[in-house]
């Protein structure tokens, strides 16, 4: 099956040169002007991934991204000529995967989205034997046959970004991970701002708090990362 890619972008040579470096990749890309045409688009049809300006002609790229993660986890890259640190956080905050400034290589972008793309691939599972729900790490269990995360028995509800960080800290209780190694584990592309990987730590702790306030599983290591304890606290 050929990966197919929906491009919202209202700067139309911007737009064919992003076509042609993802074709050139043996990428199918999409491409429509209007955020309102982009959120009819992805909600009819099933695409690998969204790339989205964030300033578009009826609306802008955040807002689009809000709506769309109300029915769907599809990796989504923000691009815009806004390069306010602020403007990236909120972007990440919403539930986007990467940030590209305005002017970008087409070719790095084409780079990043197979970079994204590549950390998606399911891992092969021996049907034979499925696994089963790893348990315990301080209230959290994770379901990787039906790629959920459980706390104090209660189903997370976490973007795609989350739930692979999560389950990457759930795996190695009490390993201090850095930013980078949290960035690789959840796809995040390598020319992402590690404070991305803050942000979506600050996401989780939400989460986590919203079933149980007195936990906080998640620890911070000033300097180094995070690491996840082995039992709440």
């Amino acid at each position: 099956m050929s990966t197919s890619i929906l491009l919202v972008e209202d700067d139309r040579p911007i737009a064919e040169n992003v076509v042609l470096a993802l074709a050139r990749e043996g990428i199918d890309c999409r491409h429509v002007t209007l955020a309102a045409d982009g959120l009819a688009l992805l909600r009819a049809n099933s695409y690998d991934l969204a790339i989205l300006d964030v300033g578009l002609p009826d609306g802008n790229g955040f807002e689009l991204c809000r709506s769309v993660r109300g029915f769907s986890d599809i990796p989504i890259i923000f691009l815009t000529a806004r390069s306010d640190e602020i403007d990236r956080v909120v972007g990440l905050e919403i539930g986007a995967d990467d940030y590209v400034l305005k002017p970008f290589s087409p070719r790095e972008l084409a780079a990043r989205v197979k970079t994204i793309l590549r950390r998606m691939q399911p891992v092969r599972v021996s049907l034979s034997a499925p696994p089963a729900p790893t348990a315990g790490t301080g209230g959290i269990e994770v379901d990787e046959e039906r790629a959920i995360i459980s706390f104090k028995a209660q189903t997370l509800d976490l973007s795609r970004t989350e739930y692979l960080m999560l389950k990457a800290l759930a795996a190695r209780p009490e390993k201090v991970f850095s930013r980078s190694e949290l960035m690789d584990a959840s796809g995040l592309a390598e020319a992402s701002l590690e404070r991305s990987v803050d942000t979506h730590i600050k996401s989780l702790r939400a989460k986590l708090a919203v079933l149980a306030p007195d936990a906080d599983p998640i620890r911070t290591h000033r300097g180094l990362g995070y690491s996840l304890a082995r039992d709440a606290r």
